[in-house]
């Protein structure tokens, strides 16, 4: 029987120490690990105060938790928060969490190159948090891959990796905290170190000492999620008129009884859900998961540019920069392709399609390259707010 390491030096080759198509076969949502130096000589983009500041904003989505140790009594505030409130906390045993960081920092968003060895559309954002000295959120499991890297101070984490693991909840606190942790492994992670964690790990984080740490989050949604959108999606398209009807109806044994003709007419009426059409289907997923937990809502622009005058500021060595909530995606149809945006679908080249779906940034050359349908559809999401034009002068 194969064993495979539960911990690796990064240094080598950050930030997997191994090959991404090695840890993809033997890890990926199959076991966890715990990558040393996955960012050697890692330096925080961001501060506590930064984190604290984002807080305050009314967009961002944030909380803070903090623990009773004495009583094992958890309390979770949400924000926004005033920025009096954090000089108030207690000088341990609290967490402030902020979600979608990656859309407020441009510094933060970089790091997400390190992860393009996944799907692009399967990144769901990095989430921050800072701890006070003991602070926690609690023994709890994920339902989704996650990877913790630590970025400043020291974090101990406890994982249970054994299969069948308890993940009952306790019903005494408004968090989903575990009512049984029993950790087999146990480790405390310095800046730079990363600990990636397939879904239904339960495991448990304490800072050390006054602490980042950055949670890169998979979208995973559920299969209930799935078959409500889906449906959603078939029902918009069914005509009012189109009903249960029942013309060869005859005379009842017992008027009370459903019976199996009433049955037999009801499969046919739902027989549009049950036979899966493929073209459908992959239009409805790509429109679902580019707005799929959408961090904020993209505003049409009050005087979106013309193509042509963008391109006009773009040759001048200017760019086009993509809105940091706006997520597309791509997938071919047939010998074209459909680009996916925030729900929005535009039908293209493929090469078109691949570059508005993958560019944060457009310059001359890129706009250049797009077919007319690929133009006319970066026209619409100009208008839509996805890019706004950045000016030669603006430029580092």
């Amino acid at each position: 029987m194969t064993q495979f390491a539960i911990e690796v030096d990064g240094s080598g080759a950050p930030p997997l120490g191994m090959a991404p198509g090695v840890f993809l076969r033997d890890y990926w949502q199959k076991r966890p690990l715990l990558v040393r130096n996955a960012f050697p000589g890692f330096v925080s983009p961001i501060t506590p105060e930064d984190l604290a500041g984002l807080a305050c904003e009314e967009a961002a989505l944030s909380r803070v938790v903090l623990h009773d140790r004495k009583r094992d009594r958890w309390e979770l505030r949400n924000g926004p928060f005033a920025e009096e409130s954090f000089p108030r906390l207690p000088k341990q045993d609290w967490t402030l969490l902020v979600q979608d960081v990656d859309k407020w920092d441009m510094d933060v968003r970089a790091l997400l190159g390190a992860f393009r060895f996944l799907p692009a559309w399967r990144l769901d954002d990095i989430m921050v948090s800072f701890a006070a000295p003991g602070g926690s959120v609690g023994a709890h499991v994920d339902q989704y891959d996650v990877f913790l890297l630590q970025a400043h101070g020291h974090r101990r984490w406890q994982i249970d990796s054994r299969p069948g693991a308890p993940t009952a909840f306790r019903d005494d606190v408004e968090l989903k905290l575990l009512r049984e942790f029993t950790p087999d492994h146990d480790w405390v992670l310095a800046p730079g170190d990363m600990l990636y964690l397939p879904p239904g790990v339960p495991h448990h984080g304490v800072a050390q000492d006054a602490c980042l740490t950055f949670s890169f989050g998979m979208r995973a949604p559920s299969q209930a999620e799935l078959l409500l959108d889906f449906a959603e999606e078939l029902a918009a398209s069914i005509p009012d008129e189109a009903r249960y009807t029942d013309p060869d109806l005859t005379l009842p044994a017992d008027p009370a009884e459903i019976d199996e003709a009433a049955f037999a007419r009801v499969r046919a009426a739902l027989a549009s859900l049950q036979a899966l059409d493929e073209a459908t289907m992959r239009r409805w997923f790509g429109r679902f998961i580019t707005q799929y937990r959408s961090a904020g809502e993209l505003a049409p622009a009050k005087r979106a540019p013309t193509l042509d005058a963008a391109g006009d500021t773009l040759a001048k060595g200017g760019r086009l920069l993509r809105h940091p909530h706006a997520r597309h995606a791509w997938a071919r149809e047939g010998k074209r392709a459909r680009l996916h945006a925030n729900g929005l679908g535009f039908a293209m080249g493929a090469a078109s399609a691949r570059l508005l779906a993958g560019a944060d940034a457009l310059d001359a050359a890129a706009l250049a390259s797009l077919d007319a349908d690929g133009r006319t559809a970066l026209q619409a999401l100009l208008a839509q707010g996805h890019y706004h034009v950045e000016k030669p002068s603006r430029r580092r």
